[in-house]
């Protein structure tokens, strides 16, 4: 009975160990492992994987960056080769993943055009670019094995798929396009225009894009558009005594405004014949310019001739503000001092004088103003219209000066009939 009680008591010995054994054995094997895989770095140390060449290292580093790392593993890499992150970054977290893309020679060929390049990138666009190429969006790019080393003296080559450059005009807005479509329908879905029932192409189909093509998609009939359209800014003269008349400065710069504008455009054959428009609203007030002009005259004044005061009512009467009135009389009174013998007031000559002379009682005052309106609101309208759209003496001076007169540069004595204008202006 004593020996079996000591066989069982050294068999439950026996298996204590063992387990105790067991245990230690699993215990070791997991700190070997988390050891090797560094998912537990110890110290200031700072786990580093590197990927070079197909191969993988690891290295506990107490380095500052990861440039210094690499150098520590004793990896060399020069400025073609691209390091991710950059090697330049600095070491801060527990674990670092860093791949080193080493530069090799790519031949890139674009249409008949081949070039080599030593280059570390990795995809079509990026190796483009390193080798100076312009790339749009619709352009596509392929990296292949080369299939002749020793022709293309690289292993790699990229192709580049250039898109077909042609003109779109789309609902009446024009731009230039590319596209890897090799018919108008392609095109059409690759730019993803879809077509309404009343929606028309200039060009079939089916038709083959070709470079320098000139496609446009219009919709028939009544339609709505909006554009952005500019507000000129107005002008205000302030007069000052202390200064002579022709002076002028700008106190504050004019700015233009803008306003938004919808229009009702009718559509026929592609082709726009009427707009309407149906709303506006102003997006950007514009700024007034504030003129300061001298109102002080180097002179004594003259008492207005009896032709000059008929002027200057005759003007008045047709819509023309002082200011303007007073630039077309300083013209007036440079050409002719509103004698109406020779030549006229306006000192006409060939053709128009002709005209003028063909009139019953030509050297009449009232006669030559008549004739003079005739020719503004005839073939000199736009004259006018130029006239009148400006508060300026001096505009409405050198307008008049270069539009109807038409006199040469050399004497016309601008700043004479600038003058005049303004003494004109200041006598009545």
């Amino acid at each position: 009975m004593k020996s079996i009680t000591h066989r069982s008591t050294t068999s439950l010995i026996a298996t204590i160990v063992a387990a105790f054994l067991f245990v230690a054995v699993v215990i070791f094997m997991i700190v070997s492992r988390v050891s090797a895989v560094g998912a537990v770095p110890t110290g200031d140390g700072r786990l580093v994987t590197i990927h070079d060449k197909g191969t993988e290292s690891v290295i506990l580093t107490e380095a500052a960056t990861i440039g210094d790392a690499l150098k520590e593993a004793g990896i060399v890499f020069d400025d073609k080769d691209t390091v991710e992150p950059q090697a330049s970054e600095k070491l801060v977290a527990s674990e670092y993943q860093v791949n080193i893309y080493r530069a090799r020679p790519v031949i890139v060929v674009d249409g008949v055009v081949k070039q080599k390049v030593i280059t570390a990138y990795q995809t079509g666009p990026q190796i483009a670019k390193s080798a100076g190429i312009t790339l749009y969006d619709e352009d596509t790019t392929t990296l292949t094995r080369s299939d002749n080393l020793v022709s293309d003296g690289a292993s790699l080559r990229l192709t580049i798929d250039r898109a077909t450059p042609f003109t779109l005009t789309l609902y009446g807005k024009t731009t230039d396009a590319r596209t890897q479509g090799t018919t108008v329908g392609d095109m059409l879905k690759e730019k993803g225009i879809t077509l309404g029932k009343d929606d028309r192409v200039s060009v079939d189909q089916s038709a083959a894009v070709t470079a320098g093509a000139i496609i446009r998609v219009w919709r028939e009939g009544k339609q709505t558009i909006t554009v952005d359209e500019p507000v000129a800014f107005g002008t205000q003269q302030i007069q000052d005594g202390d200064q002579y008349v022709g002076y002028r400065a700008v106190k504050t710069a004019g700015q233009a405004g803008s306003r938004s504008v919808t229009y009702e455009v009718l559509i026929q054959n592609g082709q726009e014949v009427g707009r309407t428009e149906i709303a506006s609203i102003t997006t950007v007030e514009p700024v007034k310019q504030i003129e300061i002009i001298g109102a002080k005259y180097r002179g004594a004044y003259t008492t207005p001739t009896e032709n000059e005061v008929i002027t200057w009512n005759f003007l008045i009467a047709n819509g023309f503000s002082r200011e303007q009135t007073a630039g077309i009389m300083g013209n007036l009174m440079q050409e002719h001092h509103f004698n109406t013998t020779g030549d006229g007031l306006a000192q006409w000559n060939g053709s128009r004088k002709a005209a003028l002379l063909a009139l019953p009682d030509p050297y009449n005052i009232y006669t030559q103003l008549a004739f003079l309106m005739s020719e503004l609101n005839g073939s000199y309208r736009a004259v006018q219209a130029s006239i009148k759209s400006t508060s300026s003496v001096e505009d409405a001076v050198v307008i008049f000066q270069n539009k109807f007169e038409k006199c040469n540069p050399a004497y016309c004595m601008q700043s004479q009939r600038i003058q005049y204008a303004y003494n004109i202006l200041a006598s009545h």
